[in-house]
């Protein structure tokens, strides 16, 4: 399966437990079962920093008390390359984003934009599919990492993507400057304050995505839909 395996889950070294929280989103709203979060990057790069970004996420987010898969699309088809979409990866992130209730998208800024693997995993992802809506009403945090100065073109426009996707975008974001300095030899983010926007950002997902767990179906209702399905509404609900 295209899944990355998370290597060291509880290894955290970059993170001051002392200000911690270990559940954000207590109160907010049902906490189990744990939030389920998918993750897509943008680079296959053997050391890809948008890999190492989402790796970090994912620690924070299993220490926040989430469940957490990291898609790998290294065996991606193009799109319409594959009659059908008839591919085991498209069935694979297809049936992760069914899975999830909230999403993290981290690309390299390359020319001045996301990756073309970043659109890609986007592309593959259509906005209905069989009766089902594998982005609809999903929160959705976005990341980008730059080997130049700071910039947030790719997070701008993972914005765009979001919202077309029909998902609910957090207010945070993360943009690491110069990548190539903010990690030690492992693979391991250095502290900064770089990491502790992740932390921030992963924080924030965790909440929203708890907050709107049982108002999902209702925020996603709409009379275009109903009309389309010829559903008609119950009088009760007049």
């Amino acid at each position: 399966m295209p899944l990355r395996t998370l290597s060291d889950p509880d290894y955290l070294p970059a993170l001051d437990r002392r200000y911690a929280l270990g559940r954000p989103a207590l109160g907010l709203g049902p906490g189990d079962p744990p939030p389920r979060i998918l993750l897509l990057y943008g680079s296959l790069r053997e050391r890809s920093y948008s890999r190492l970004c989402v790796e970090e996420a994912a620690r924070l987010l299993q220490f926040f008390g989430c469940e957490t898969r990291i898609f790998d699309p290294a065996t991606l088809p193009l799109p319409d390359q594959v009659t059908a979409d008839d591919h085991p990866a498209v069935h694979e992130l297809r049936e992760l984003s069914m899975w999830s209730e909230g999403h993290v998208w981290c690309s390299p800024e390359r020319h001045g934009q996301i990756t073309g693997i970043m659109k890609l995993q986007v592309d593959h992802l259509p906005l209905s599919l069989g009766g089902m809506r594998p982005t609809q009403g999903r929160t959705l945090a976005v990341m980008q990492v730059s080997a130049g100065s700071q910039s947030f073109n790719s997070v701008n426009t993972l914005r765009v993507l979001g919202r077309w996707m029909r998902m609910v975008t957090i207010p945070n974001q993360s943009s690491v400057a110069k990548a190539f300095d903010e990690f030690d030899d492992a693979g391991r983010m250095k502290p900064s304050s770089y990491y502790d926007r992740i932390v921030d950002v992963m924080e924030e997902l965790v909440r929203f995505t708890v907050l709107l767990r049982p108002h999902t179906a209702q925020l996603v209702d709409r009379y275009s839909e109903r009309k389309e399905a010829k559903t008609p509404i119950n009088p009760v609900d007049l």
